[in-house]
């Protein structure tokens, strides 16, 4: 069953007010995300990986697959698009603290890595709420994506790609597989041409968390 993005904050709002917090999913969607890395590449321990996080939640999960990826001895850059006072949200806030204490995570910025050469990319700018032209940093960063020569992860939906009905931005990125969660978003069986390998990955949430949405 395919659910649009509004049942999906529903569900994951439902989740969350019955004792599952977004924590736990967001931790758990970046977890997923990596042992699907895994299963593509096996030993992770020789990759580079570079990984562009937003500062909302799709960030977060994309902080919580580098920090998941450093676990695996990964060679990991982060950028993160924005200022990290400007996040958005308490879970990314968390994810992110924990990054600025790692050795084993570079932080880097946009300018740093455009000349970079990694052997995987992660998308984590956008996720499911866009709307309007693709604002700076974000179309740099999408752009330089489509450019570089690796294998490009997207989180939850490639950034660009309206998950509802498959639309596009004015730019968007074209991603080799894109991790979903809960249930797959209605828009992107449509764009595998986009969305690469589809893969839906349980977080956790209840099944309850879909009474009165579904």
């Amino acid at each position: 069953m395919e659910i649009t993005v509004k049942q999906m904050y529903q569900i994951e709002e439902n989740g969350h007010q019955m004792g599952f917090p977004r924590q736990l999913m967001m931790e758990n969607a970046g977890a997923s995300m990596v042992k699907n890395i895994a299963a593509t590449f096996g030993d992770l321990s020789t990759k580079s990986v570079l990984v562009f996080a937003g500062l909302g939640n799709n960030g977060g999960d994309a902080l919580v697959v580098a920090r998941h990826l450093a676990g695996h001895k990964s060679k990991v850059t982060v950028v993160l698009l924005g200022d990290p006072a400007d996040i958005k949200t308490v879970e990314c806030r968390t994810n992110w603290q924990i990054l600025e204490k790692m050795k084993s995570v570079t932080i880097s910025t946009l300018p740093q890595v455009m000349d970079a050469k990694p052997d995987i990319v992660v998308d984590g700018i956008l996720g499911t709420g866009i709307s309007g032209a693709i604002r700076e940093p974000h179309a740099t960063a999408i752009n330089l994506i489509n450019k570089i020569n690796a294998f490009k992860v997207a989180v939850d939906v490639p950034s660009g790609v309206d998950p509802d009905n498959g639309q596009t931005a004015d730019v968007f990125v074209k991603a080799d597989m894109t991790v979903t969660f809960h249930k797959m978003k209605r828009g992107m069986p449509k764009r595998s041409d986009l969305c690469g390998v589809i893969l839906v990955e349980k977080i956790g949430i209840p099944p309850e968390a879909e009474t009165g949405v579904l």
